[in-house]
């Protein structure tokens, strides 16, 4: 199932999984259709940016800047059910992005380290539903919702109710949590 959603991914598709949280929509963050996607499915405005997932601190500082201090609070939380919002590098060519921060997770959730080892790309993600509406964990709703669409679905069972990831904002002098 790697080999298929990395392959898909790499194609410009969009995947629906399960993660450490709750079922995502992911593509790569490097391709505008795939991006744009995610935004027309969700019926998402695109003045809001989209969250990346990353396969290691590594890829993170390729993408943020991150001072030694934040690296040791990122290792202090990564990988898991953190995301943390940076500054942006300079120069760097992702969509779906915020202009000058990013907001940047590494999962906790075999499926996906495996994928993002293997795509070795950051990934733009969020939950799966129509923005507004709550998040869906069950699988047969995902299908009913979403599954007429040209999306890759991995099916991970239905998910325990859980809350998406908790946001921390690394950007300014006092770290400020934006999402509980």
């Amino acid at each position: 199932m790697i080999n298929e959603a990395s392959t898909f991914l790499k194609k410009g598709g969009v995947i629906i999984c399960p993660t450490d949280t709750v079922y995502g929509f992911l593509a790569d963050a490097s391709n505008k259709k795939a991006v744009d996607k995610i935004y027309k499915i969700k019926r998402r405005p695109k003045s809001k940016p989209l969250p990346v997932f990353v396969k290691d601190l590594k890829m993170a500082k390729e993408l943020a800047e991150i001072s030694g201090e934040q690296a040791k609070i990122l290792k202090k939380f990564w990988p898991g059910k953190y995301t943390f919002r940076l500054k942006r590098r300079p120069g760097v060519k992702l969509y779906g992005l915020d202009k000058k921060t990013i907001a940047i997770r590494i999962p906790n959730h075999s499926f996906l380290k495996k994928l993002l080892k293997q795509v070795d790309n950051p990934l733009v993600q969020t939950s799966v539903n129509v923005s507004g509406q709550s998040t869906l964990n069950k699988i047969s709703d995902i299908i009913n919702e979403f599954g007429k669409s040209d999306i890759l679905i991995i099916n991970g069972g239905n998910l325990k109710k859980s809350k998406s990831s908790k946001i921390v904002d690394l950007t300014g002098n006092k770290i400020k949590t934006l999402r509980r």
